[in-house]
């Protein structure tokens, strides 16, 4: 019985916090993707963002200040994110890019499309909200120790277990 309980420990102690890493490079992918792709555009917002409608306070800098800040944001958080560099302060940044993405974007079917993707009838927000589920448990559960966060610069003295 002794050596079961072993196993399973040890098992469990090499397996830990490799689901935190799955969804630190999954939701880091997508977001380095997405600030790629706007930033190798150029600086100029296409036509179809610039009649977005912004919430505050960001509706006061216009298109191309926020297709910029949008396309940066999500490049620099998405690689703290994949690296675990301060990842819980840039899964609460790329939070914020992920809610103003769904109330701008991806918001066209109302609450009704939560269970959607992308429908005849407009976007819905099913993508963006299983982002925003991962990037919540990042900032709740923290980066994990395959990390620059664990490795070199000592979070945990600042976010400590809820135990």
């Amino acid at each position: 019985m002794n050596s079961w309980h072993s196993l399973h420990t040890k098992a469990t102690e090499k397996i830990h916090d490799l689901g935190l890493l799955g969804l630190r490079v999954w939701a880091a992918q997508e977001f380095i993707g997405a600030g790629y792709t706007k930033l190798s555009g150029g600086v100029n917002a296409p036509e179809w963002f610039s009649g977005l409608q912004f919430p505050f306070p960001l509706h006061f800098l216009g298109p191309d200040p926020n297709w910029i800040a949008a396309g940066v944001g999500e490049l620099l958080l998405g690689v703290a994110l994949l690296l675990g560099v301060y990842s819980r302060l840039a899964a609460l940044g790329l939070l914020y890019i992920t809610f103003v993405a769904i109330y701008t974007v991806h918001f066209d079917l109302g609450w009704a499309g939560w269970n959607q993707i992308d429908t005849e009838a407009g976007l819905g927000f099913k993508v963006p909200l299983m982002l925003a589920l991962m990037l919540f448990t990042i900032l709740t559960q923290g980066s994990g120790r395959y990390s620059v966060d664990e490795k070199f610069l000592s979070t945990k003295k600042y976010f400590k277990p809820l135990d």
